[in-house]
Parts: structure tokens; C-alpha cells; sequence
């Protein structure tokens, strides 16, 4: 007998794929600012060093901007959380083309467009639909959702590259501005409040999220609890490796004589993979316990990049590596999101999740400056790969702790 408090399944399907054509467009735009980095130190001259600084200030506000947004969208809704995220990141765009100094380039690119995409991302996406589906399907839910953002950047990398190539920067960016406004007619499907209780909260945790709790008191209970922080922890890591290849693995490239089109392509590749990633994530997060799926995945990283720095620098390398890390890259999204409502269920799913993702985007902070100061001072990344085999290791080990109970085979969801 269906539940008429769930959702139909065409209704299910609208709300992941409107969730998930909105983070197509908004982490496409994210995940290319790397490939700006060279075109505007050529015309501006600012230098290697300030521009990786301003894409550094983009990853922490972006990190900052997700339980801020993730907040609003808990109290006033996702529809109008979206809308602002849209404007915020169009407008951050055009003002890109117009600055030259590096205080401009950290207001439009450093803040607007880092909230812009900070609103239209994870944190709110998840919380929107997670809270309209029954606890079985939350799982595969994120792992589509994020499966989208992988898409754009697939589509996004090798087109701004194009567009960079054929008509310049300035171009490639007002084209990412026009494509951004494009979220707000997808966001409509995502305003109506939920209609699903949550029934993720395990007896474990049903203290902390019992009905009436109030978002700063659930709050205090996440940050004091130690599978939390450890999930922190780890998605520390992970900002920090995912930043430091957005950044500059273009100048990673080109300090190979390897032509551009091989760090758009490795782009392009890194989202490909990650949509096979991501579902595949989602999917064993339903049979498999969530923690030991992001040892798994942060312990690959570690090993992956250890066999990259091994190999000869050519193209088919790129591709190879590329391939490989693609497949783990976001999909650590929708176990982290899973652990999250598991401890805590989802009624501030949107502000816990945010503020998980500020922890990965201080790591995102640290992985694109120290990045651009290695480069600038060493003229490569060799202590920088390093610094992330390291913490890849430690973040595999600080998530098998984490409270989870086990998933009980054959039994009813």
C-alpha cells in the first residue's frame, strides 16, 4: 500500500532531477575556475600567486556560504535560497570580466560567485530532496544529485575551454553567467515544504533530533559528537585534494609541455568517471556501512596518486589519473550526507551538511593557495602531492570510528 505522505515516483524522479540539472550548472562552474587562472594572470599580470589566492578565498566562502544558505533554506525554503544563488553567481560573473586588481577578482570571483554556487549546492540540494523521500531512497537520491554535478563538469571543462580558446575568457565567462540563471525555473519544482517525516533517525541518536529541537540546539549536539567531528575531519581532506587538482592541475600540465587541451580533457574525464562514482556510491550506501565506503575511497586516492607520481608525465597519464580519481572524486558526497542524517536525521540536514562542508572547503583554502605558493617558490607541486598522499591515509583511518550501526541484510527498509 503506498504511503500518501511519500511522494509518487515521477514526483521522486522530478525532484533528483531538477536537484540535480542545478548542481550540473552550478559545480560546472565552480569546478572551471581553474582553467581562468592563466588567461586572466595574462591580461591582468597579477600574478600566479594572487589569483590562486582569490580562487583560495572562493573555496572557503563557498565552504562558508553552505550551512549560512543551508539555514535559510531550513527556515524560509530551497526555492528562494536558489533564486539568490543564481543572481549572486551571474553577477559575480560579469563583474569577473571587468576588475583588475586582486581586491576585485576576491569580491566578484573570491565571494559572489563562490556564494552564488555555495547556494545552489550540496548542502540545500540534499536538504530539499532528502526531506521529501522516504529514508531508502535518500542514499541513491544523493548519489544522482551528485552525479549531476559531475555532469557539468564534463560538459562545462572542455566548453569553457573552447570558448576560452575561440573567443577569450571574458567570453567563456559571461557564458557561465548567462547559464547560471538557467537554475531558477529548475528550482521550482523544489519549493513546496516537505511532506515526508523523517524516519532516518536511528534509536542511537533519536535524543538529538526529537520533534521541536531548535536549530541551534541541534547544533551544539553535532559538534560536540565525535563521529561528527571525525566525518569533518576527513572531508577536511578531501577539500583540500579536490582544490589543489582544480586549481592547478592546469599548471601542472603546462609545466609538462603537454598542450591545454589535456587539463580541460582531465577535467572533462575527472567528471565522467565521477558520475559512475557517485552512483555507484549512492548505490552501496544503501547495502554497505557509509564509513568504510569513504576509508575505501580516501585510502585509493593516497595509492593513486602515489603510482601518478611514478609515471611518465604524457598525455595517456593525464587521462589514466584522471580516470582514476575522477571515480572517487565527489562521490564521498553522498556517504558523508547519508552518516549526516543517520546521526542527526534530516530536519537540518541542509545546515549540518553545510557545515561539514565548510570543514572540506578550508581544506579547499589550503589546497589551492599553498598549491599556488608551491609553484610560484618551487616551480612545482611534488611537497603538495605529497602533503595529499598524507592526509588521503589519515582521512581513510579517522572514518572507521565513526558511530554507524550495521546494515542488516533482508531486512525492510
Amino acid at each position: 500500500m503506498n504511503n500518501p505522505s511519500q511522494p509518487s515516483q515521477a514526483t521522486t524522479w522530478l525532484l533528483m532531477s531538477c536537484a540535480a540539472a542545478i548542481l550540473m550548472i552550478t559545480m560546472g562552474a565552480r569546478q572551471t575556475t581553474g582553467l581562468f587562472l592563466s588567461p586572466i594572470n595574462t591580461t591582468t599580470g597579477l600574478g600566479i600567486v594572487a589569483i590562486s589566492f582569490a580562487l583560495a578565498v572562493g573555496q572557503f566562502v563557498w565552504g562558508a556560504a553552505q550551512p549560512v544558505f543551508g539555514a535559510f533554506a531550513d527556515e524560509y525554503g530551497s526555492f528562494r535560497t536558489l533564486v539568490t544563488g543564481s543572481l549572486l553567481l551571474s553577477l559575480g560573473c560579469v563583474l569577473t570580466t571587468m576588475v583588475e586588481t586582486q581586491w576585485g577578482l576576491l569580491m566578484t570571483m573570491g565571494i559572489l560567485s563562490a556564494a552564488g554556487t555555495g547556494a545552489g549546492s550540496f548542502s540545500v540540494l540534499f536538504g530539499a530532496t532528502a526531506q521529501r523521500l522516504p529514508a531508502d531512497k535518500r542514499s541513491f537520491a544523493s548519489g544522482y544529485i551528485n552525479a549531476g554535478g559531475s555532469f557539468g563538469q564534463f560538459v562545462f571543462a572542455p566548453l569553457i575551454q573552447a570558448i576560452i580558446s575561440t573567443a577569450g575568457w571574458v567570453t567563456a565567462m559571461m557564458t557561465t553567467a548567462v547559464a547560471s540563471l538557467l537554475t531558477i525555473p529548475l528550482a521550482w519544482p523544489l519549493r513546496k515544504p516537505a511532506a515526508v517525516a523523517d524516519s532516518g533517525t536511528t534509536a542511537a541518536n533519536s535524543s538529538a533530533t526529537v520533534n521541536g529541537i531548535t536549530l541551534r540546539a541541534q547544533l551544539r549536539v553535532a559538534l560536540r559528537d565525535p563521529s561528527y567531528q571525525m566525518l569533518n575531519a576527513g572531508f577536511f581532506t578531501c577539500g583540500f585534494h579536490i582544490a589543489l587538482l582544480l586549481t592547478h592541475l592546469p599548471g601542472e600540465v603546462q609545466l609538462c609541455s603537454l598542450p591545454v587541451t589535456v587539463a580541460s580533457t582531465s577535467l572533462a574525464l575527472i567528471g565522467l568517471f565521477n558520475i559512475a562514482g557517485s552512483l555507484t556510491s549512492g548505490a552501496l550506501g544503501q547495502r554497505y556501512r557509509m564509513k568504510n565506503l569513504l576509508a575505501l575511497m580516501y585510502g585509493s586516492r593516497a595509492l593513486i596518486i602515489f603510482l601518478y607520481l611514478l609515471s611518465p608525465k604524457t598525455p595517456l597519464t593525464f587521462y589514466i589519473f584522471a580516470a582514476a580519481l575522477g571515480f572517487t572524486w565527489l562521490a564521498t558526497v553522498p556517504p558523508t550526507a547519508g552518516l549526516v542524517g543517520k546521526l542527526f536525521g534530516t530536519r537540518y540536514l541542509a545546515t549540518l551538511f553545510g557545515v561539514t562542508l565548510l570543514s572540506h572547503q578550508i581544506g579547499g583554502f589550503l589546497g589551492a593557495w599553498l598549491g599556488g605558493i608551491a609553484m610560484e617558490r618551487n616551480g612545482n607541486l611534488m611537497w603538495m602531492w605529497y602533503a595529499d598522499i598524507a592526509l588521503a591515509g589519515a582521512a581513510a583511518l579517522i572514518c572507521l570510528p565513526i558511530r554507524e550501526e550495521r546494515i542488516m541484510r533482508g531486512a525492510a527498509a
